[in-house]
């Protein structure tokens, strides 16, 4: 598993959705209060609904830009909250499979996905 994990979540069908071939998931829903919480830190992301890059892991990373501190467990998920969102959300058993065990935090990074130019630049 990975210290830092990366997605891309888009809108498919209205609502917020990733895939992630490395571990097994496609069309993977945002639900439970997770998407609006998405919308908000989407708000100043250009067309963030074909794409945008969501970065988080279980420990602080240079520029992450949200800290979610777990609640409770809900069902067969745990809700987690954004102090700075003054929000919780839900995330569902998929986010075992980036860690063995629930975090007590996640810290978050959101930011535009690169263009095709950049992204291969990068590589």
């Amino acid at each position: 598993m990975n210290a830092i994990n990366i997605i891309a979540p888009y809108r498919y069908l209205g609502m917020w959705v990733f895939d992630d071939p490395r571990v097994g998931l496609s069309a993977e829903p945002f639900v439970g209060g997770a998407d609006t919480m998405i919308d908000r830190v989407t708000e100043r992301i250009s067309d963030a609904g074909n794409g945008f890059v969501l970065v988080f892991s279980a420990s602080p990373f240079p520029g992450h830009q949200f800290r979610l501190d777990w609640r409770r467990a809900e069902g067969s998920g745990n809700i987690y909250y954004s102090h700075e969102l003054d929000a919780e959300g839900w995330l569902c058993p998929a986010l075992f499979r980036y860690f063995a065990e629930r975090p007590d935090a996640i810290y978050v990074q959101v930011k535009p996905r690169p263009s095709i130019g950049e992204a291969v630049a990068g590589a």
